[in-house]
């Protein structure tokens, strides 16, 4: 454990994460070009990237259970493969059906990635080192985010579609041999996992940690604080600055690369912050969850355009909800056992890209009752204007409140749980920081 081996695996899962984030944000930066290759309406523009995380969602507990059976290095393999074939299948598409099974394929692939990664850093590594690097690897991951919004963008100008989407796929294929030759399970090991002996005792190991309070906290933790970046950054952020806003594409896309920076900027932090305070990681949660409305209530209430510094403020603000969100994982290690902690990340990880998928999909279906209303009314078919993106992008508020209110009442839940099994009391957070204060008063 903590051995120069594990420092490699750590390396090589990180790689394969950055692969699946870039194979799971190409369709941000293109959102123009599949509009202008397959047509059709907002809606149905948002069936691609939202069909891809509701399979990713769905996927999740599924995973999660076969991570607790098989090791994360199988299915990391499988979902790999998957990825490659859904790009390709994306690249060659000559309509958006054929397009949407390639954004399927994606999905699922994805969806095996990042808790497997999780559980290799929590079976390679241990004490205090794991919620930092646990933010790290996502760090690293969302340097994918980059590699789509400006060599990939770059590629899809120059030469269009097909060589975008193969040129993705080949990261892919990089990922694949590097998991072939690389990842293993578990320190010690020759390659196979020693798992559940059967189906069936994953699934109690599912049922348990569903049932786990801090399971639950972690699953809201990550709905309420990843969503608003990824329904940005995975497609309505680039439509939004370029038609809404009026910037040039290849200034957008390298826009989205500040929210890829903000993470790498303040995850560290947060990890340090997790490791430090495990007491009041809710109260880290909310705070970023508050950060977030605050910018979007001024970018969104704004007279006339919002300036590009504001728009920047607004990118780092929800950059931050990324990292923020790998808290959720924080309360599902502390919260459960080794042998199911594959089945209470896959839990977790359902929370954010169910908040994701259905702001996305609600974004569309409003951007298409404004733009009726206009038509209705005798003015030109106009979808993405600004006046629209601020009615639809205020959907969030809606979405994110509903889970603020979960993510409350599973917190009591937990510190109920934590004072009966421990008798931890966790005091309310101005008592905390009046007696940091105090303490650092003596000194």
């Amino acid at each position: 454990m903590n051995s120069r081996r594990s420092w490699l695996i750590f390396s090589f899962g990180s790689f394969a994460y950055l692969s699946a984030i870039l194979q799971r944000t190409s369709l941000g930066i293109a959102g123009v070009a599949a509009t202008e290759r397959f047509g059709g309406s907002a809606a149905v523009l948002s069936s691609l990237a939202v069909v891809q995380l509701i399979v990713y969602a769905a996927a999740q507990i599924p995973v999660g259970v076969l991570i607790d059976r098989f090791g994360p290095r199988r299915l990391m393999l499988c979902g790999t493969a998957l990825m490659i074939v859904g790009q390709l299948t994306l690249a060659f598409a000559p309509s958006i059906t054929v397009a949407v099974a390639g954004r399927i394929l994606v999905g699922a692939g994805d969806a095996t990635i990042f808790i497997s990664v999780v559980r290799l850093i929590n079976s390679w590594f241990t004490g205090r080192l794991v919620p930092p690097l646990s933010q790290w690897m996502g760090n690293i991951g969302q340097l994918g985010q980059v590699l789509s919004a400006v060599p990939l963008a770059w590629v899809l100008h120059l030469w269009g579609w097909t060589a975008a989407f193969c040129s993705a796929a080949s990261v892919a294929c990089v990922a694949l041999v590097v998991i072939i030759v690389a990842i293993r399970d578990h320190p010690g090991e020759s390659g196979e996992h020693a798992g559940e002996a059967t189906l069936a005792g994953a699934l109690a190991q599912l049922r348990q940690a569903f049932k786990r309070p801090g399971t639950q906290l972690g699953f809201w933790s990550h709905y309420v604080t990843q969503s608003s970046g990824t329904v940005f950054s995975l497609l309505w952020g680039f439509p939004f600055m370029v038609y809404g806003l009026g910037y040039q594409p290849s200034f957008a896309a390298a826009m989205l690369t500040v929210i890829v920076g903000a993470g790498m900027v303040f995850g560290p932090v947060l990890g340090v912050l997790t490791a430090r305070h495990p007491l009041h990681r809710s109260n880290i949660v909310l705070g970023i969850v508050t950060a977030i409305g605050v910018a979007w209530a001024v970018v969104l209430l704004w007279p006339g355009q919002p300036p590009v510094w504001l728009i920047v403020l607004l990118l780092v603000v929800i950059g931050v909800g990324g990292p923020g969100s790998l808290i959720g994982f924080d309360f599902a290690r502390t919260t459960n056992p080794q042998r199911s902690l594959g089945s209470a990340n896959g839990v977790v990880n359902v929370g954010g890209f169910t908040a994701s998928f259905v702001t996305m999909y609600l974004i569309g279906v409003i951007l298409d009752l404004v733009n009726n209303a206009r038509v209705a009314e005798g003015s030109a078919s106009d979808l993405y204007t600004l006046g629209a993106f601020r009615l639809a992008f205020a959907v969030q508020y809606v979405v994110i409140g509903i889970g603020v209110l979960f993510l409350l009442r599973a917190r009591r839940k937990t510190r109920r749980q934590l004072s009966l099994d421990q008798g931890i009391t966790v005091a309310p957070l101005w008592v905390a920081l009046s007696r940091a204060w105090q303490r650092r008063s003596r000194r």
